[in-house]
C-alpha cells in the first residue's frame, strides 16, 4: 500500500522532531548541492535551528552569493543589464561551437582532420561529396544551355541586321548606277550640242576652195610640201592683190 498524505503541522515530540530536523536538514543541503553542480547554478542556503544553530551552503561562497543578492534586490536595473549580457554570452558560446563545428566540417570536406572519423562517418562524408559534385555539374551544365541560347540569339540577330544592310547596300547601289547613267547621258547630250552649235556659229572655219579677204600686209608663204598643215594652208589662202 502506498503512502497516504501527510499533513503538515509542527511535531509536537521533541525527539521526534529533532530526527525529522536532521534528516530534512541534509536532504535539504544535498539537493543544493546537487543543484549547484548539475545546472551550473550559484545556490544559498541559510538554516537556522529551533536553538538557534546555523547550518549554511554557498556554491559560490556565501558572502559573494549574499551581495550579489542584496545588490539585485536594490539595483532591479542593474539585474536586468547582467542577465541579458549573461544570456548573450551563453548565445556568444553557442556561436563559437557553432562555427567550430563548421569549420571542422569544411576542413574534413576538403580532405583535411579525416583521422577522428570512423568508416561510417566517412561514407557519410563520401555521399556528401557526391551529391554537392552532382548538383555542381547540373547547375554548370544548365549555365552553358543558358549561354548556348543567347549565342544562338545574337547569332540570329546578326544575321537579320546583316540581310538588313545587304538589301540596303543593294538599293543604295542602285540608286548610285542610276545617277551615273543620268550624267553619262546627260554630258553625251552636251557635247553633241556643243559639237553642233559651233559648227553652225564659227564663221572663221577654214573652207577649202573659198576666197578670203584679208586685209593689211602679210607675207606669201608658199607651201614647200606635204608637210604643211591644213591650218597653215588655211591660213595663207587668200587672194592676193586685195591688200588696202
Amino acid at each position: 500500500m502506498g503512502r497516504g498524505r501527510v499533513e503538515l503541522k509542527r511535531i509536537e515530540n521533541k525527539i521526534n522532531r529533532q530526527v525529522t530536523f536532521s534528516k530534512r536538514r541534509n536532504g535539504l543541503l544535498k539537493k543544493a548541492y546537487e543543484l549547484s553542480v548539475l545546472c551550473d547554478a550559484e545556490v544559498a542556503l541559510i538554516i537556522f535551528s529551533s536553538r538557534g544553530k546555523l547550518y549554511e551552503f554557498g556554491s559560490a561562497g556565501m558572502a559573494k552569493t549574499l551581495e550579489r543578492y542584496q545588490h539585485s534586490c536594490f539595483n532591479p536595473e542593474e539585474n536586468s543589464i547582467e542577465r541579458q549580457a549573461q544570456s548573450w554570452y551563453q548565445e556568444v558560446t553557442k556561436l563559437k561551437a557553432k562555427y567550430e563545428s563548421l569549420l571542422s566540417t569544411q576542413r574534413q570536406l576538403l580532405g583535411e582532420d579525416l583521422g577522428p572519423l570512423n568508416v561510417k562517418e566517412l561514407q557519410n562524408l563520401e555521399k556528401q561529396l557526391e551529391g554537392a559534385l552532382a548538383q555542381a555539374r547540373q547547375r554548370k551544365t544548365q549555365l552553358m544551355i543558358e549561354q548556348m541560347e543567347d549565342l544562338r540569339k545574337k547569332e540570329r540577330h546578326l544575321g537579320d541586321l546583316n540581310k538588313q544592310l545587304r538589301v540596303k547596300l543593294e538599293t543604295e547601289g542602285q540608286n548610285l548606277k542610276a545617277i551615273q547613267n543620268m550624267w553619262s547621258s546627260n554630258a553625251a547630250a552636251g557635247s553633241s550640242s556643243f559639237s553642233l552649235h559651233s559648227s553652225q556659229t564659227n564663221p572663221m572655219d577654214c573652207q577649202p576652195h573659198e576666197p578670203v579677204l584679208q586685209i593689211g600686209y602679210h607675207q606669201y608663204l608658199p607651201a614647200e610640201g606635204p608637210s604643211i598643215s591644213k591650218s597653215m594652208a588655211c591660213e595663207t589662202n587668200f587672194i592676193q592683190g586685195w591688200v588696202l
